[in-house]
């Protein structure tokens, strides 16, 4: 096996047959599995906090898996097969430890797509889950939020901020370091992507998020762009 090959792999780490929590918390977090970046949909569920992301897995899916039970091969009949295998994001990040160490938390977002991939590091950050990771962050550490405008006083810019409980800026003023920021602006057409602000950094550090198009759409859809990656003109 290729260190490549390894690594992603690892990222789709999942251990079988875990037993539950002895005190799962309360409330739920959602799962989604889907394939291909999310151009199909196999499952949409809600599981409880206090879950791991495996058992979350578990609870809707046959999975199998290898290396003695701790790495998913494959889910609804669906395996790794050369470049394409399974991986795992939290809140719009994709994970850098096994599921069954992933302990959801209420609210928390986990979503497994079946891809094919050149570097298993590829899309670190994704915006499908957005308001994630600007509402709960990752292994529960939710960072400071930015919004950046070029009108912040514009009441659309307010209210998306409002959504994220975050600060509005200035667009070019000097942003916070350790922020999560989204940079919003309008425009008939609509891209929204999403990247680490310093490329490299593990998983729960501060992102990065463009959004140009209809406001409206940030601020009052529950997940505007669902299972998507990112969305470009």
């Amino acid at each position: 096996m290729t260190l490549r090959a390894l690594a992603a792999a690892t990222l789709a780490v999942a251990l079988a047959g875990c037993g539950s929590s002895n005190s799962s918390p309360s409330g739920s977090a959602t799962l989604w599995v889907t394939r291909d970046r999310g151009a199909e949909v196999l499952h949409v569920a809600k599981v409880p906090a206090g879950d791991s992301v495996a058992q979350a897995l578990q609870r809707v899916a046959e999975v199998k898996t290898r290396f003695g039970g701790r790495y998913v091969r494959g889910v609804d009949g669906v395996e790794e097969r050369g470049r394409s295998a399974w991986f795992f994001y939290v809140n719009g990040y994709l994970a850098d430890r096994s599921a069954a160490d992933y302990r959801l938390r209420k609210g928390d977002l986990a979503w497994w797509d079946y891809r094919s991939w050149r570097d298993p590091l590829d899309d670190p950050v994704v915006v499908g889950a957005f308001p994630e990771p600007f509402l709960h962050g990752y292994g529960g550490d939710r960072r400071p939020a930015v919004v950046a405008a070029l009108d912040p006083q514009a009441p659309s810019v307010r209210a998306v901020a409002r959504r994220l409980g975050a600060r509005v800026m200035l667009a070019t003023a000097k942003l916070p370091g350790r922020a999560n920021i989204l940079f919003l602006g309008g425009g008939e057409e609509t891209r929204f992507e999403a990247r680490l602000r310093r490329p490299g950094e593990p998983p729960g550090s501060p992102v990065r998020m463009v959004y140009l198009g209809d406001l409206s759409r940030l601020a009052e859809a529950r997940r505007p762009f669902r299972f998507r990656y990112a969305v470009h003109p």
